[in-house]
């Protein structure tokens, strides 16, 4: 029997900007040329495997990439496997593709053919992939949320949990960081009322095969010490 987490189910809506500054020109055309070519489409939610280039060994997701360096950085070291990186900050998914293709190559230069994006709320993509699809998960310094009434929007929360061990097959792991004290302290009281995940105390210095990140590289300048989890699907 687990102990319960006091927390808001939750809400049927994305928070957080989607986009920051008016958009360069080379920002638009990646948007508008580059992206559709990288795109998962919501035809393969039921087959992710359908997405790739060639049929993937495995199918690693990842939720919130921020500037995509830590999914461009798995992709280069794992050619077989099948990548879903999640992102909704257009700033960000501008950030990823300016490092796929050249400049005034947008419509034309390749694209990586194990490496697709999902631009909408992950949490509509993790409702519909099928049970046990997944090999892999990470979520790579999150935003925080810190204020307790914002609880109910940390991705860490009870309802994903839930959600994130349906589609990961067993002995599947789930990989989160983060640097901010308040949703550190988080991870544990939610993790720690569950029994769908083995878990082990954080790493508190970045393990082998964890590509490093800007916001990692923020925390570490500001003074704030991260922690690494590895959950294991039971």
């Amino acid at each position: 029997m687990t102990a319960s987490v006091d927390v808001k189910a939750s809400p049927e809506r994305l928070y957080g900007r989607q986009r920051g500054h008016p958009l360069r020109p080379r920002q638009q055309r990646l948007l508008d040329q580059t992206l559709p070519r990288m795109r998962f489409p919501e035809a393969a939610i039921a087959d992710p495997a359908s997405a790739f280039g060639h049929a993937p060994k495995q199918i690693w997701l990842e939720v919130g990439f921020g500037g995509g360096e830590h999914s461009l950085a798995q992709n280069a070291a794992n050619p077989d496997v099948g990548y879903i990186a999640c992102e909704v900050f257009e700033n960000g998914l501008c950030s990823l593709l300016s490092r796929v293709v050249p400049d005034d190559e947008e419509a034309t230069a390749p694209v990586p053919d194990m490496l697709r994006i999902w631009d909408e709320d992950a949490r509509i993509l993790l409702r519909g992939l099928p049970d046990a699809s997944i090999d892999r998960l990470f979520l790579m310094f999150p935003d925080p949320w810190p204020k307790s009434r914002h609880a109910k929007r940390r991705f860490v929360h009870p309802e994903t949990v839930k959600m994130a061990a349906r589609i990961l097959r067993p002995g599947a792991t789930w990989r989160v960081a983060s640097d901010d004290p308040t949703y550190q302290a988080w991870v544990e009281e939610v993790m720690s009322a569950q029994d769908l995940f083995e878990t082990a105390p954080p790493a508190t210095v970045r393990p082998e095969g964890w590509p490093p990140t800007r916001y990692e590289a923020k925390a570490f300048a500001a003074g704030r010490k991260p922690l690494y989890w590895t959950f294991t699907r039971r």
